[in-house]
């Protein structure tokens, strides 16, 4: 859902946008940090933040690390 924002943000286009790996942090809300596969070699590591369900809105991109490669542990940030 939030591939059109990291595209965006990034002025690219991702013929491949595949989550291999999450993990979350529970705020007022929740913030998942995803490791995405974006071409056979790169990743990027991605901030989504998703509101509490009566807020009544969907995910939205926060922060996005580039450069990233299929061995990078996934940190929070």
């Amino acid at each position: 859902q939030v591939k059109p924002q990291f595209e965006s943000k990034e002025n690219r286009n991702c013929g491949i946008f595949t989550a291999t790996a999450f993990r979350t942090q529970v705020v007022a809300g929740i913030n998942y940090f995803i490791k995405v596969q974006v071409s056979d070699t790169e990743y990027v590591h991605l901030k989504v933040f998703q509101g509490l369900p009566q807020e009544n809105q969907g995910p939205s991109l926060v922060d996005c690390q580039t450069g990233k490669t299929k061995d990078d542990p996934l940190t929070y940030f």
